[in-house]
């Protein structure tokens, strides 16, 4: 993972003033690796938009416990997010980053950290051509 939507994100809802959160979810079981390559993409690009402040650590937050064993080899919460989310929302999802952050929000609602209500902006950079690799996983 490079972190690098998820650190463009920061940075640019850093500059509005509102409340909110920007979660990224880990898809490589390397998390301290993650949180540091986001921390400083984030940073970085706070500096270059000219955002006038420094980050907050708060505002960076990279979540563990749905990245399986290893970066692209997908566990059952993945397929079951990537079924989930095509049957009822028709969105295809990819098994490398996508299904196992859509896990992770799946989760984070279940179980309350995202209260019901919340105004949710899922971002899917569109990794769906990795499906052919994973066809197999889905017959």
């Amino acid at each position: 993972m490079t972190g690098s939507t998820h650190a463009g994100m920061i940075a640019g809802f850093a500059g509005q003033d509102r409340p909110r959160r920007v979660l990224g979810i880990d898809a490589s079981d390397r998390i301290a690796e993650t949180q540091t390559q986001v921390e400083r993409i984030a940073r970085r690009t706070a500096n270059l938009i000219d955002l006038g402040r420094d980050l907050r650590d708060d505002e960076i937050t990279v979540l563990a416990g749905w990245a399986g064993d290893a970066y692209g080899i997908p566990v059952a919460s993945t397929l079951d997010a990537m079924r989930l989310t095509g049957r009822l929302e028709g969105v295809v999802l990819d098994p490398v980053y996508e299904g196992k952050s859509m896990a992770g929000l799946i989760d984070l609602v279940r179980d309350g950290r995202i209260p019901a209500g919340s105004t949710v902006l899922y971002a899917h950079p569109g990794g769906q051509p990795a499906l052919n690799a994973y066809s197999a996983l889905f017959r």
